[in-house]
């Protein structure tokens, strides 16, 4: 199934019903007074997550959602009967925005949880209601209110524990095969990966944690080039981001150096937050340099990044590495476990930065 991760709707909820205006008519009871009822209240809408749903192809082709207005009131003293809610099951992690106004309506976070969109009109009041001492035989009574009408923007955020960033053939998709059940299409081209991918990463029997794998990004992402752009968005869930690079480029011209500078720079054009992130850079593809030079490689490259951070050197096809970098990250996991939805890290925090002294 094609991977839908945006979609606008709109949504109506129903009218509420018309009140009545009624007379009670029995026979040996002259003068029975007002008998309107009430309309009943139109339905409203609501949003429920749903951890058994992980795309929105569903409102990609289903955009206008419409609940039933009420009943009117009828006369007898009977109350119109309000209309069924709606309720749109969507997958956990869906932003739910206004379309017109860009406010968030809801962030649906976790399983179930419920939110409501678009409010159903209150039920009319019928002439039972206007009675009185001095108006005995009242005429008046209400019309329903009209239900609320939004359009809305859905965006769907994947929730994951460690986000893959990097170039596009830094080995990103190969990493995540090498150490989940996942598979995505691994294949010698750029631009392989074209929507993201989600891998369970079980490091013992209860202990595991979920990557995520997004399209690689090149420079200009975060202004629109490229395919990475559109789904930046995953990792401001994240815990942890994995910066893959490609130490082994097939154009011998390409300045590895340059390039994880760039992706760098993009992080933090797109979103300060996102940046700030913990951050650790992956060394893949050391298998492919020759073996007597390939520490001194690999330590040229995180002098000239100027990185101060932690650092892993792997091969993602052989493996090597792997192990070692999937035990790092689940105990960065188990011992920041409790900070995780703590407010992002503010700027003066002393975070290692990959540009700081770079000129």
């Amino acid at each position: 199934m094609k991977y839908i991760d945006e979609a606008i709707i709109q949504v109506v909820a129903g009218k509420g019903g018309d009140g009545a205006a009624s007379f009670r008519r029995e026979k040996f009871i002259p003068k029975g007074g007002p008998s309107g009822g009430d309309g009943g209240r139109g339905g409203s809408i609501f949003a429920i997550a749903d951890r058994n749903i992980n795309t929105l192809v569903d409102y990609r082709f289903a955009r206008l959602h419409r609940a039933k207005k009420g009943e009117n009131g009828r006369g007898s003293d009977c109350y119109g009967k309000g209309a069924d809610d709606i309720v749109l099951r969507m997958p956990v992690g869906t932003v739910i925005t206004n379309a017109a106004t860009g406010e968030v309506v809801a962030d649906l976070e976790h399983h179930e949880q419920k939110v409501l969109l678009a409010k159903g009109g209150a039920g009319g009041l019928g002439n039972l209601h206007f009675k009185s001492s001095t108006n005995r035989a009242p005429r008046q009574f209400t019309f329903g209110e009209p239900g609320q009408e939004f359009d809305l923007k859905l965006e769907l955020k994947v929730l994951a524990d460690v986000g893959l960033l990097g170039m596009p053939n830094a080995g990103k998709s190969t990493l995540i095969r090498a150490v989940s059940a996942a598979r995505p299409k691994v294949a010698d081209y750029p631009f392989t990966t074209i929507h993201p991918n989600l891998g369970m990463v079980r490091v013992d029997q209860n202990r595991s944690f979920v990557m995520a794998d997004i399209p690689g990004l090149i420079e200009g992402a975060a202004e629109g080039a490229g395919l990475g752009h559109q789904f930046l968005k995953h990792l401001t869930r994240t815990r942890l981001l994995l910066h893959v690079v490609d130490m082994a480029p097939l154009d011998e011209s390409t300045d590895p150096v340059r390039e994880a500078k760039a992706i760098v720079e993009e992080l933090r054009k797109y979103d300060e937050s996102l940046y700030r992130k913990p951050r650790w850079l992956v060394l893949n593809k050391v298998d492919l340099l020759p073996e007597n030079e390939r520490e001194k490689i690999c330590k040229k490259f995180i002098r000239g990044l100027g990185w101060k951070g932690k650092s892993f050197t792997i091969s993602a096809l052989s493996g090597d590495g792997c192990k070692a970098l999937t035990y790092a990250i689940m105990e960065h996991l188990e011992q920041n476990s409790e900070i995780k939805h703590q407010e992002p890290v503010k700027p003066d925090a002393q975070i290692p930065d990959p540009l700081r002294g770079l000129g």
